[in-house]
């Protein structure tokens, strides 16, 4: 009888063992979740502070764009509309299994149409480039001058083991292991994911600079390269990373990706559902902010324009909507402006 009763306690003991050991290995990925959750819950219940409607950059933002010029805005443009809509597209399926294996694609693809849509916006100010570098340089001005709304102006600053987190004043709690259902919940969780990136990127710059004979910190009695370093030192590389901002925090989608971390993610116990939710949210709130700067540049109806020519797949979709309700009302024209899009 003994022996039964062991054999019936053993397999349930290993079974506690094994959901415990899967649980720890999801608590990366939990807290990758919690981090874009946050984030989208502090746009969708920041209502006064989302908007763009009372932006000074908004207003007196003006452009002179050559005809190549809006050619070269409107492939962006397309390339950031059609990635969105592959994004929507798989979000849609809704089947948690194949929403698990899809991370694959769909954190590259939350990354590019941003990234896309975002080039778009700096053409008008007159950034022409792709380089990812160059550009999070600029997002970080922007963000500062405030280009963008408070709801997604936050931003981290400082030396390493010293940054400050601006615009979110909840920061500094300690952030949980649930999903936010508060505002204090959110800002910490999303002043956590701010300080991690910027850490990682400072770290990431000094195993460059490390790396290379010529560029190496070296001990100026001994002439050797720093294996140890000090404030002082790291002060001296804080130049280099400029801001952290949202785009940072995007851009570890593309990290994840081809860094083959998205494993532990694919494995993970965590709402996938929830994840993509979170994610398409955001996308669709950043390409609207640079939509409306674009809009702002070239013209209502020649943005409208655009629009009617694109495929009736994105023509007659999200895109003519977020122009209708989000664009349309910024200028004060929804009684006078006439536009045939479809609803």
């Amino acid at each position: 009888m003994k022996k039964l009763t062991d054999e019936n306690v053993i397999p349930l003991f290993a079974e506690e063992k094994k959901n415990e050991e899967t649980w720890r290995k999801s608590i990366p990925a939990q807290v990758f979740l919690n981090y874009f959750s946050a984030i989208n819950y502090h746009i969708q219940n920041s209502a006064s502070d989302a908007g763009l409607q009372h932006l000074a950059f908004l207003k007196e933002h003006q452009a002179e764009l050559k005809t190549e010029d809006q050619q070269a805005i409107i492939k962006l443009l397309r390339s950031c509309w059609s990635t969105e809509y592959a994004l929507r597209s798989t979000a849609e399926l809704g089947d948690e299994a194949y929403l698990r294996n899809a991370l694959h694609w769909t954190f590259p693809q939350a990354y590019f149409t941003v990234f896309a849509g975002l080039r778009a916006f700096l053409y008008t100010l007159g950034v022409q480039t792709n380089n990812a570098s160059v550009i999070q340089r600029e997002v970080g001005r922007l963000v500062v001058r405030n280009a963008y709304p408070k709801a997604i102006g936050f931003y981290a600053a400082g030396h390493y083991n010293d940054f400050s987190v601006h615009r979110l004043p909840l920061a500094a709690y300690k952030a949980g292991l649930q999903i936010a259902e508060k505002e204090l919940d959110a800002q910490a969780q999303i002043g956590q994911f701010l300080r991690t990136t910027r850490k990682q990127k400072a770290t990431a710059i000094r195993t460059q600079l490390q790396n290379n004979p010529n560029t190496a910190l070296r001990n100026p009695k001994t002439n050797e390269i720093l294996n140890r370093w000090n404030a002082q030192h790291w002060q001296q590389i804080t130049w280099r990373m400029g801001y952290t901002t949202f785009f940072d925090l995007l851009s570890r989608l593309q990290i994840s990706s081809s860094h083959r971390e998205i494993e532990r993610f694919v494995e993970a116990d965590i709402d996938f559902s929830l994840f993509h939710e979170s994610l398409l949210n955001i996308v669709s709130y950043l390409n609207g902010i640079h939509e409306s700067y674009v809009a702002k540049a070239i013209g209502l109806e020649k943005y409208e324009q655009i629009l009617e020519e694109l495929p009736a797949h994105l023509k007659d979709g999200y895109v003519a909507a977020r122009f209708r309700e989000k664009i349309v009302p910024l200028f004060g024209n929804e009684q006078n402006y006439q536009f045939g899009l479809a609803a």
